[in-house]
């Protein structure tokens, strides 16, 4: 498969009508959104597992700043 120069994809766009560019516009914003949230998701779910196994710090935001300048330090 050969691959196609980001040119030629706008040039691609730009064929399209309004309406079909308004709706791939969308529809690519829409599964930006989705992989930002499982994106998200995926964080969360090893930020549970690090705090059940003990490897993440628990604090407020000043306690884990001062957590982290300490390390800095050393």
């Amino acid at each position: 498969m050969s691959a196609i120069s980001f040119q030629e994809i706008i040039d691609s766009i730009e064929s399209l009508s309004i309406e079909d560019q308004d709706y791939l516009f969308d529809l690519i914003r829409k599964r930006r959104i989705d992989n930002r949230r499982e994106e998200i998701a995926r964080n969360g779910e090893e930020t549970l597992k690090a705090l059940s196994s003990g490897k993440a710090k628990q604090g407020t935001a000043e306690e884990i700043k001062a957590y982290l300048l300490e390390d800095e330090e050393e």
